[in-house]
C-alpha cells in the first residue's frame, strides 16, 4: 500500500496519517517469520522495510537502569516516602529526558539502540508491598493501594510526557498480578487469593494506571493467579485488562515467564502450547524464549496468523508512538541533549527526593538536630562509606555518589571534630577481637551509627548474594553482628543517633531503646548523603512518612505464602506496629483541628466536602503530609479497620495555620463484596485526618493527635 504513485512514501513511512493506518500497512508488508521475528523482546532487524532492531528490555525503577551514566534517584520505595506525587512526575520526567538523550546518542554513534538504551521501559513496579519479608519490596511504593495508585500514575506521567502526538518514553506498569514473593518459588508458585482481595488490594493500582495514567504496556508475573499463569490469564488479561479496563497497549511477559508455563507450572507440555496459550490470551510480547516457537504453534493450528498480527498491532503502535519510524525532526525529544545527564537541575532533584525521603522515627530529648554546640561526633558502621545502600537494585552509575559519611563531612560546621571507623561489617563477624571504635565513642558527643540493610541482603533472587532466601528475608531484625555492635556502642555510653538503611521494615527490637534518636534513609540514591547530612544538622526538617507498617516481629505476620489480606498492612492488621503506616516526625510541631463536614446525614452517591486546619506550632518551618482515612464502621463483610483516601503535602512557616478543604468521593466509600464488586453500605462512617494512619502506637511515638468526624449513610 503506497500513498500516490508507486514512488511514493509508503503509507507506514507517512508520519500525518493514523498510527492504527500506518501499523496496519507495515504489518501487511511482513513475511510470517518477519511477524514472528518482532515478538520478542528482542525484536529482530527487517533491513528491506526499515525496520531497525529494538529490544524492548529497558529499566527505569528510579534512573535510567544498566545503561552506564545517569542520575541516580532514590530507590521506589524512598520516593513512596515523600508522599509527594507532584515530585514524582517531576523525578519521571527528568528520567525520560535522559532516556531520550542516551537512546538518540546510541542511534547516533551505533546506529541502533541495544538492550537498555531504548525508550520502553518496564517501570514503575505498583505490586503491594504485601509483607515484609519480600526482598523485592524495595521496588514497589508500599503496602497501600492508593498510594500506589496516586504516586505510580504520576510516574506514568512523567515519563510518557504530555506531547499530543509523541510519547517521551513509554511506561509499562508490572508485575500484573498479585506478585510479592517468595522469591525461590516465583516460577512454581500459585497465588491463591480471594475475589475480595483481588478487587481491594491487589488490582486498584494496576487499575488506576490503566485507566487514568494511561500507561502504554503491562508486564505479566511469574506466578500463577488462582490457578492460571499471570502471563495467560483469561481473567486478568482476556475479562479485567482489556476487557473491564479497556487496555489499548501492550503486553510484556517477565522474563522467562511463558517458560515456566511447561517448566514450572506444568500446564502445557511444551514450548509451542505455552506460546499460542500466552498470544491467545494478549500477551504481546515475550521476554526471553518461548515465542520463538510460534513458527510451530501456527503450523500445528494452535494459533492463526490473524493473533499474531493482532499482537503486533499494539508492540509496533508503541515503537510508532514514540516516533521510531518518524524523521528525526517530526519528533520533539529526539534532539534533547547529553548535558542533561546527571545535570545540576537533576542532582537538584535527587537531593530533593532524598531529603523528603527521610522518615525520623525517634528524637528522644530533642537530640536532633546536632547543634553548633556539639565538640565532636563519630560516623560509624557498616553503611557509612557503602556505596551499595545508596543504589538500591535496578540502579544506573553515577560520578556524583555521595556516602554517608561524605556527606557528613561535607556539611559539618568548621570547628567541631569528627572521627570515622567502620566499627563492624555488614553481615560477618569481625575477625579481629582488637576494635579501637569503642576507645574512640567514649570521648565523643554524639556517635551517628550507621547501620541497616543492603541490596546484597534484600534483592531480587540472583542479586543479593549475601542473602539465603533467595533475595527474601526471613527475619526481620538487623543481621546479629550489627545488633551487638549497637549494644556495645551504648554500653559504652554513647549518645547514639542511628541511621538505618533498607528497602523493607527492620525490626529494632530492644535496640530501639538503646539509642537517642532513628532516622530511616531507605537507599537514597546519590544524593543521599548531602540529603541525610541536611536533616542531621538541621538544614532541613524531616517529612518523610513510612509508605509501609513496620511490625513488631516477623511473629505478628502470616505466613509469607498466604497472599490473602487478613492480619496484613494498616488496613487489616490488628497487632500493635512497631511503627505505622504513615509515621514520621518532624523538628516542629503539628496541631489538627477544626475538622468539618459539610453534611452528617448523606443518601447512597452523594459527595461530602470538609476541611480542616494544620498548624504549626512549633518553631521551624517544615512540611507535613495531611493523610485523611475513611471507616465503614460496620460491615456485612470483612472490610479494612481504615482506608487512605487522600494525603497532601503542606508547607508552615513556625505559627502559621492553614485551612484544608477536601472532598470525599463515593468511590472512597466503597468496599468490595465476596463477589469482588464495589459497593456502599447504609450506615455510619468514621472521617480521621492526622499525620500517621489511625494508631494509638503512632501518637504515643510522638505523631500529631489525630482529628476524627462522623457521617452516616441512610437506607
Amino acid at each position: 500500500m503506497t500513498v500516490g504513485n508507486n514512488n511514493s512514501t509508503p503509507v507506514y513511512k507517512n508520519p500525518d496519517l493514523p498510527t492504527e493506518t500506518r501499523v496496519a500497512d507495515l504489518i501487511s508488508r511482513m513475511t510470517v517469520d518477519e511477524k514472528i521475528s518482532q515478538m520478542t523482546s528482542g525484536a529482530s532487524a527487517i533491513p528491506h522495510l526499515g525496520v531497525p532492531a529494538y529490544n524492548y528490555w529497558n529499566e527505569a525503577l528510579h534512573g535510567v537502569a544498566r545503561a552506564g551514566r545517569a542520575t541516580v534517584f532514590p530507590q521506589a520505595i524512598g520516593m513512596a516516602a515523600t508522599w509527594d506525587a507532584a515530585l514524582i512526575q517531576r523525578i519521571a520526567s527528568a528520567i525520560g529526558d535522559e532516556a531520550r538523550a542516551k537512546h538518540h546518542e546510541s542511534l547516533r554513534k551505533f546506529g541502533d539502540s541495544a538492550i537498555s538504551r531504548g525508550l520502553t521501559f518496564w517501570s514503575p513496579n505498583i505490586n503491594i508491598f504485601r509483607d515484609p519479608r519480600w526482598g523485592r519490596g524495595q521496588e514497589t511504593w508500599g503496602e497501600d493501594p492508593h498510594l500506589t495508585g496516586e504516586l505510580g500514575s504520576a510516574f506514568v506521567r512523567g515519563l510518557q510526557g504530555d506531547d499530543p502526538k509523541y510519547m517521551k518514553a513509554a511506561a509499562c506498569a508490572k508485575h500484573y498480578a498479585v506478585h510479592s514473593g517468595p522469591e525461590k518459588d516465583r516460577h512454581v508458585f500459585d497465588a491463591r487469593v480471594s475475589l475480595r482481595d483481588l478487587n481491594d488490594t491487589y488490582l486498584p493500582a494496576f487499575e488506576k494506571l490503566v485507566t487514568e495514567a494511561k500507561v502504554e504496556a503491562v508486564m505479566g508475573a511469574y506466578n500463577r493467579v488462582n490457578g492460571e499463569p499471570a502471563c495467560a490469564s483469561d481473567v486478568l488479561l482476556v475479562q479485567t485488562l482489556r476487557g473491564k479496563w479497556g487496555f489499548k497497549g501492550h503486553v510484556v511477559s517477565d522474563c522467562g515467564a511463558l517458560s515456566d508455563i511447561h517448566n514450572g507450572h506444568k500446564l502445557t507440555k511444551d514450548a509451542p502450547e505455552s506460546a499460542a496459550l500466552a498470544l491467545k490470551a494478549g500477551c504481546d510480547i515475550a521476554c526471553g524464549a518461548t515465542y520463538d516457537k510460534l513458527g510451530e504453534a501456527l503450523a500445528r493450528g494452535l494459533i492463526t496468523e490473524a493473533d499474531i498480527d493482532q499482537s503486533l498491532m499494539r508492540t509496533l503502535a508503541t515503537r510508532f508512538k514514540l516516533g521510531m519510524f518518524d524523521p528525526p525532526e517530526r519528533v520533539p525529544f529526539s534532539t534533547t541533549p547529553m548535558s542533561v545527564v546527571n545535570s545540576p537541575a537533576h542532582r537538584a532533584l535527587a537531593h530533593e527526593a532524598a531529603l523528603k525521603s527521610v522518615v525520623l522515627l525517634k528524637n528522644k530529648g530533642a537530640l536532633l538536630p546536632i547543634t553548633d554546640k556539639t565538640r565532636s561526633v563519630v560516623v560509624t558502621g557498616p553503611t557509612a562509606a557503602n556505596i551499595e545502600v545508596l543504589l538500591g537494585n535496578y540502579y544506573g552509575l553515577s560520578d556524583s555518589l555521595t556516602t554517608i559519611l561524605e556527606g557528613v563531612v561535607n556539611r559539618i560546621p568548621e570547628g567541631m571534630a569528627i572521627e570515622y571507623r567502620p566499627g563492624c561489617t555488614l553481615a560477618a563477624p569481625n575477625q579481629n577481637e582488637m576494635d579501637w571504635t569503642y576507645d574512640i565513642v567514649s570521648g565523643t558527643d554524639i556517635t551517628i551509627a550507621c547501620v541497616g540493610l543492603s541490596p546484597l541482603l534484600e534483592s531480587e533472587e540472583g542479586d543479593a548474594i549475601l542473602s539465603i532466601e533467595n533475595g527474601d528475608r526471613s527475619q526481620l531484625g538487623l543481621p546479629a553482628v550489627q545488633v551487638n555492635f549497637i549494644k556495645r556502642l551504648a554500653r559504652g555510653g554513647a549518645k547514639i543517633v542511628l541511621v538505618v538503611t533498607g528497602g523493607s521494615p527492620i525490626d529494632l527490637g530492644e535496640i530501639e531503646n538503646l539509642v537517642d534518636a532513628i532516622m530511616f534513609v531507605w537507599y537514597p540514591g546519590q544524593e543521599g548523603g548531602y540529603a541525610v547530612a541536611d536533616v542531621l544538622f538541621g538544614k532541613e526538617s524531616p517529612s518523610g512518612k513510612l509508605p509501609l507498617t513496620f511490625p513488631m516481629s516477623v511473629d505478628d505476620l502470616p505466613p509469607f505464602e498466604d497472599y490473602a489480606m487478613a492480619g496484613r498492612t494498616y488496613r487489616y492488621a490488628t497487632a500493635v506496629p512497631r511503627y505505622p503506616f504513615g509515621f514520621g516526625l518532624s523538628y516542629t510541631q503539628f496541631v489538627f483541628s477544626d475538622l468539618t463536614l459539610s453534611a452528617s446525614s448523606l443518601k447512597t452517591g452523594d459527595t461530602v466536602t470538609g476541611q480542616f486546619t494544620l498548624t504549626n506550632a512549633g518553631a521551624v518551618e517544615a512540611e507535613e503530609v495531611a493523610q485523611l482515612y475513611i471507616t465503614d464502621v460496620q460491615t456485612s463483610v470483612p472490610a479494612p479497620l481504615c482506608t487512605l483516601v487522600h494525603f497532601e503535602r503542606v508547607s508552615l512557616k513556625p505559627g502559621e495555620h492553614r485551612v484544608v478543604p477536601f472532598t470525599i468521593t463515593p468511590e472512597m466509600m466503597q468496599i468490595i463484596g465476596e463477589d469482588g464488586a464495589p459497593m456502599i453500605e447504609a450506615g455510619e462512617f468514621r472521617v480521621t485526618i492526622g499525620g500517621c494512619s489511625p494508631s494509638e502506637r503512632g501518637i504515643a511515638l510522638g505523631a500529631p493527635q489525630p482529628v476524627s468526624a462522623r457521617f452516616e449513610i441512610g437506607d
